[in-house]
């Protein structure tokens, strides 16, 4: 077997793998445990480049195909493929693992071999959930990666982590309950598991209904959309820090991809008739939520908050392309609202981990989230305040980072929809800088008047490095997206040309 055809395998096994060995190493060699983690998430990382290099950017169709019979009775396969939105994702979180562990070296003290191995586990589930082509195997990774997320938040948290952890378990777990039945009426439907079956499968306008609103009660919670968003500013405040980046950074991406690989191709029909509710819930998470924001004084609960606001720009993008395709038939504008959700995914999970990223080094050192705990940490702190600032900057939209891109796109393609749309979508741009600035404002500048800010000591190397390479990812995204919108370009053109086709 050559390295092209299972490349999907490695990247899913070789993080499992290296976390289950990664538990045999004794709390008294935490030390080497560190090191061994970071070395399979690097190799990993590495296995990234060929998967980039070999990808075919005019083949719209899945790549790195591997299929292996699992449960042929049942015709369930262990079936794996990659297109351009898989492979961005892919990429994306083989990155942020790395960064991860580097963040990770000195914030926990106890079960230091079982957290770094659970965030490996973690990451070869995530992957698996952007590649699996069979609908139990994505089932199987999608319900997987709530396990070590659950131990990261209920064993390693603050003090309130029980409550936080068993309320992320119950919300998504629940709202996957309705996607296993979705699935499950497919299968008795076609006969098959496999993804490329139903996509070719015709099915009625009240069978696409109800399909609808099963995926929209598993990926709604995962993004989390309004109102089934509760969940996540408990769970960001209790995990520790390396757990709300992993959050913020992949998992709810996780939601969106759901919508793109399900509901786009599958229930075309019933997408575009109840895309106006949708934006309706979108424009609500960019406004309110962002309103919600505003008066935040937990830092953590701040940027999890703007998660969500900057999260519904993705089901926004989504779901116009699919009021686009009803209206007009514009498709051009829906490609354009596709990238942009796309692009605002990438770049939410740069920023949002550097933002994450930042908190936990100012907890590290004061152990404190509060906002009003801190002021003038740029007299003691400058580099690490001009990160700070810049990560700001980008949260708010600022043109030039990634921050901005995605967001233009959407806003763009909304205008072509409806210029009210537009201009509630365009409110997040306002928003964000308001609640951006005003958090930068009280904690970076100002004079300071804690004794224990007068005392904090700037960024070392690691901490550096880390922010310094999420850094990059948000500039390079921000000045030259074109080597991701090229990546995903034909993948987005087939599925465009997808939901325009009915199914009735």
């Amino acid at each position: 077997m050559d390295l092209k055809s299972s490349l999907l395998s490695l990247l899913i096994w070789l993080p499992i793998i290296g976390g289950g060995l990664t538990l045999f190493f004794s709390e008294k060699n935490a030390v080497q445990a560190k090191w061994f983690a970071l070395l399979v998430a690097l190799v990993t990382l590495a296995l990234g480049v060929p998967l980039y290099r070999e990808f075919d950017l005019v083949t719209p169709g899945m790549q790195f195909v591997e299929s292996h019979p699992w449960i042929p009775s049942f015709d369930i396969f262990y079936n794996l493929g990659a297109d351009g939105i898989s492979i961005a994702l892919i990429l994306l979180t083989v990155f942020t693992s790395v960064l991860v562990l580097i963040g990770a070296w000195n914030s926990i003290e106890k079960r230091v071999p079982q957290y770094f191995a659970a965030f490996l586990i973690l990451e070869g589930l995530m992957v698996g959930v952007f590649c699996a082509m069979d609908a139990v195997l994505f089932y199987v990774f999608f319900e997987g990666m709530l396990i070590p997320m659950f131990i990261i938040i209920g064993v390693w948290g603050g003090p309130r982590r029980v409550y936080a952890s068993i309320k992320f378990f119950l919300f998504t777990f629940l709202g996957s309950v309705f996607m296993l039945i979705g699935l499950v009426f497919l299968y008795i439907k076609s006969g098959s598991f496999q993804l490329s079956d139903w996509y070719a499968l015709s099915l009625t306008a009240n069978e696409q209904m109800w399909l609808f609103f099963a995926f929209l009660a598993a990926f709604a919670v995962k993004i989390p959309m309004f109102p089934v968003h509760t969940w996540l500013p408990d769970a960001h405040v209790e995990a520790p820090t390396a757990g709300s980046v992993v959050l913020a950074a992949i998992m709810l991406k996780i939601g969106g991809y759901g919508f793109i690989r399900f509901t786009l191709p599958i229930v075309p029909d019933a997408g575009q008739e109840y895309a106006w509710l949708i934006i309706l819930l979108s424009l609500i998470a960019v406004v309110y939520i962002g309103l919600v924001a505003l008066v935040q004084q937990d830092m953590k609960k701040l940027i999890a908050y703007s998660s969500i606001a900057h999260m519904g720009f993705v089901t926004l993008g989504t779901f116009i392309a699919f009021s686009l395709i009803k209206d007009s038939g514009n498709t051009d504008a829906a490609e354009l609202g596709l990238q942009g959700a796309m692009v605002q995914m990438i770049s939410h999970g740069f920023i949002s981990g550097a933002m994450f990223s930042c908190v936990g080094v100012l907890y590290d050192r004061m152990h404190s989230r509060m906002i009003k705990d801190y002021g003038g940490v740029i007299n003691t702190m400058p580099w690490f305040a001009g990160l700070f600032v810049f990560f700001a900057m980008s949260n708010a939209g600022l043109p030039g980072t990634s921050g901005f891109v995605g967001e233009f796109m959407v806003i763009l393609a909304a205008f072509q929809q409806s210029p009210v749309t537009a201009f509630f979508a365009a409110m997040t741009l306002i928003l964000g800088a308001a609640y951006t600035l005003w958090m930068v404002k009280r904690v970076i500048f100002g004079e300071v008047s804690n004794s224990h800010v007068a005392e904090l000591k700037d960024i070392n190397g690691r901490e550096a490095l880390m922010l310094l390479l999420f850094a990059a990812g948000v500039l390079a995204l921000g000045i030259y997206p074109k080597p991701l919108t090229d990546l995903m370009d034909s993948s987005v053109t087939q599925l465009v040309a997808q939901l325009s086709s009915t199914k009735l």
